[in-house]
C-alpha cells in the first residue's frame, strides 16, 4: 500500500447471536402453552393423526418429556408416552413412544429440537426403559439412534408410512407385532 494511502477496513457484518435456550422437565410448562405450541407447529387438526390416536388415554412419561425455553417463553417441547408391542399368544413388550417433538416456528433452526432429543436419549440411556419408537423422518432421527429396520414388521392401526416407523432399542424385541396404547400412571418409569 502506498505511503499515505488509507485503507478501508472491512468490518464483518453485525450478526445478532441466536437466543440462548434452556431445557427443563415438561411438567414445568403450562399445559395450555404446550397445546398452543403444538397447534403452531403441527396445526389444529393434529389430533386425528395416527400417532395421536395411538397414545389416546395415556399419560406422558415425565422423566422422558422436556420443554425448551427462551427468555421465559416456551420455545419447544418433547413428549414421551407408554405404548406396547403386542404379539398374539406371546404377550406385550413395553415401549416409549416419542413425540411430538415441537419447536415454535419462529425458533426453528436454533438447535432446540436437537437439544430436546439429546436430553431424551441421555435420560433413556440412564433409565430402565428398553425401547423407544416414533413416527418420524428417518434421516433426521437416525442421528439419535432411531432406525426403521427394527420396526419393519410392526403395525399401527391407522395410516402411516412404514419407512417412518422408527425404533431405538436396548434389547431384542419381536420382529412383528401390533403397537397399542399402554395405559400407565403419568410418572411411571416402566414403559
Amino acid at each position: 500500500m502506498p505511503v499515505g494511502a488509507h485503507s478501508r477496513l472491512r468490518q464483518p457484518p453485525f450478526r445478532t447471536p441466536p437466543p440462548v435456550f434452556t431445557l427443563s422437565p415438561l411438567a414445568d410448562a403450562d399445559p395450555v402453552a404446550i397445546e398452543t405450541l403444538l397447534d403452531a407447529a403441527f396445526g389444529t387438526d393434529r389430533h386425528g393423526r395416527t400417532a395421536y390416536r395411538l397414545r389416546t388415554g395415556s399419560m406422558a412419561i415425565e422423566p422422558l418429556s422436556f420443554a425448551a425455553w427462551i427468555d421465559g417463553q416456551l420455545a419447544g417441547s418433547l413428549q414421551s408416552w407408554p405404548v406396547e408391542l403386542a404379539v398374539p399368544g406371546e404377550g406385550a413388550w413395553p415401549l416409549v413412544m416419542v413425540g411430538p417433538v415441537a419447536v415454535a416456528p419462529a425458533q426453528q433452526g436454533l438447535g432446540i429440537g436437537k437439544a430436546l432429543m439429546a436430553a431424551l436419549v441421555d435420560a433413556f440411556a440412564a433409565g430402565p426403559w428398553t425401547g423407544m419408537m416414533m413416527i418420524g423422518d428417518p434421516e433426521y432421527y437416525g442421528r439419535f439412534g432411531f432406525a426403521a429396520a427394527p420396526a419393519t414388521g410392526w403395525r399401527i392401526d391407522g395410516p402411516y408410512e412404514q419407512r417412518r416407523l422408527l425404533a431405538r432399542l436396548k434389547t431384542d424385541y419381536p420382529a412383528t407385532g401390533d403397537l397399542r396404547a399402554a395405559i400407565r400412571p403419568a410418572n411411571s418409569a416402566a414403559a
